[in-house]
C-alpha cells in the first residue's frame, strides 16, 4: 500500500519522488552518492542544493544512523553555474 508521503518529489530538478528514494535505501543504497549514481539526485541545475539535506535527512531516518555520522556526498564541479559571458571576459583580461 503507498503512502501518500511517497509521492512527494523531493529532487524538483530530476523529480525524484521520497518514494523512490526509500525504495533504494531499502535495497541498501544508503548513502548521498549512490542514491546519485541510481537516481541522479543532486545533478540537477541546483547542483543538490534543494534535496541534499532532505535525502540525508531521509537516510539517517531509515537507516538509524545520526544525522552528523551521514556523509555529505562529493561536491563536484560546477558547484554553482557560471555563465558563459563571464569565462569570455575574464579571458580578454590576458
Amino acid at each position: 500500500m503507498s503512502n501518500k508521503q511517497d509521492d512527494i518529489i523531493i529532487c524538483r530538478c530530476e523529480e525524484v519522488t521520497l518514494g523512490e528514494i526509500r525504495e533504494w535505501i531499502a535495497k541498501g543504497y544508503d548513502t548521498f552518492d549512490e542514491l546519485k549514481r541510481v537516481l541522479r539526485v543532486g545533478m540537477g541545475p541546483c547542483q543538490g542544493r534543494g534535496c541534499r539535506d532532505i535525502i540525508l535527512r531521509e537516510i539517517a531516518k531509515m537507516t538509524g544512523k545520526p544525522y552528523a555520522e551521514i556523509p555529505p556526498g562529493r561536491f563536484r564541479p560546477p558547484a554553482k553555474p557560471v555563465k558563459l559571458g563571464a569565462i569570455a571576459k575574464a579571458g580578454e583580461a590576458e
